[in-house]
């Protein structure tokens, strides 16, 4: 089975779009099949007092200067979108609101997923979660801040009642995701009980979501069953964002679309045989046997 490959642009490109053509770029030209955004509708998603905390930023001093800053505008997706259209990768993202769902939904319906980040991936954010699922379009779904509990009940209550396709994927919401944290076996555990078992009629795929910083939890991920992979990504590590060092920069991305589809390669055949070229030299080993 093929592996998609999601370069997450999130917000790495801070505010430029110019930038964040060149992310969707390269994300290409590294092989990825689809690229993704992040977007809030800030009001939505900030009270007042949060916005007016001191926060020093390349935009300004405080936190509402910072997330606007850092957020592309109304045009500024158009413009993102022709990019797209124009050198043919599928673009998609992450609403962490209501209002940026519904805009979302009603100005790119030729986007091809919903993706619902960690942090709304819970019960409480029952509102949102029904207004993704009553979209009926095929949506990722990070679990970072889920316990198992949750998932069943987030999956259960709302996207199979929604008779809604949806994707788990498997995540650990640590920027950058340390090895001891990462608990990949968490993979094949939600394939057996999600994908597996067709009580979960809805669930087509498991995925990762990973914020390490190198490639092989990625590549691992799929061996275990995983066949929607998610990295964030950047041009440069160095520049400005709390995303930067759990992103891969394009050498990295190459080399994880290259090992992701060895992975099927590698694994073969799960019956123990000799092929034809292995047969060869079997005199040479059994007579080394009797030296």
């Amino acid at each position: 089975m093929s592996t998609t490959i999601i370069a997450e642009l999130g917000i790495n490109h801070n505010g430029h779009v110019d930038l964040a053509c060149q992310m969707a770029s390269m994300a290409k030209t590294c092989g990825a099949d689809v690229v993704k955004l992040q977007f809030r509708h800030v009001e939505s998603c900030y009270t007042q007092e949060q916005l007016d905390a001191q926060c020093k930023s390349p935009w300004g001093t405080t936190v509402d200067d910072k997330v606007r800053g850092r957020e592309l505008s109304y045009p500024n997706i158009d413009q993102f979108n022709a990019y797209c259209h124009s050198i043919d990768i599928p673009w998609f993202a992450s609403c962490f609101d209501l209002e940026s769902l519904d805009w979302i939904h009603k100005n790119y319906p030729g986007r091809p997923f919903n993706k619902v980040p960690s942090g709304m991936a819970i019960p409480d954010r029952i509102e949102y979660l029904e207004a993704v699922a009553s979209q009926q379009r095929l949506t990722i779904i990070s679990t970072g801040l889920c316990e198992s509990f949750d998932i069943i009940d987030v999956v259960a209550r709302i996207f199979e009642l929604a008779y809604c396709p949806y994707v788990l994927n498997h995540c650990c919401a640590m920027y950058p995701a340390t090895s001891d944290r990462l608990d990949m076996r968490v993979v094949a555990t939600m394939r057996d009980r999600y994908l597996l078992d067709r009580q979960w009629r809805f669930c087509t795929a498991i995925g990762y979501s990973g914020h390490e910083t190198g490639i092989m939890p990625s590549v691992l991920a799929v061996s275990l069953g995983a066949t929607y992979i998610e990295r964030h990504f950047t041009l440069d590590r160095a520049m400005y964002g709390a995303d930067q060092a759990a992103s891969l920069e394009p050498e990295g991305l190459r080399r994880l679309v290259r090992d992701v589809k060895l992975v099927p390669k590698v694994l073969g055949h799960p019956t123990k045989s000799l092929q034809g070229d292995e047969k060869q030299p079997i005199g040479k080993f059994v007579g080394r046997s009797q030296d």
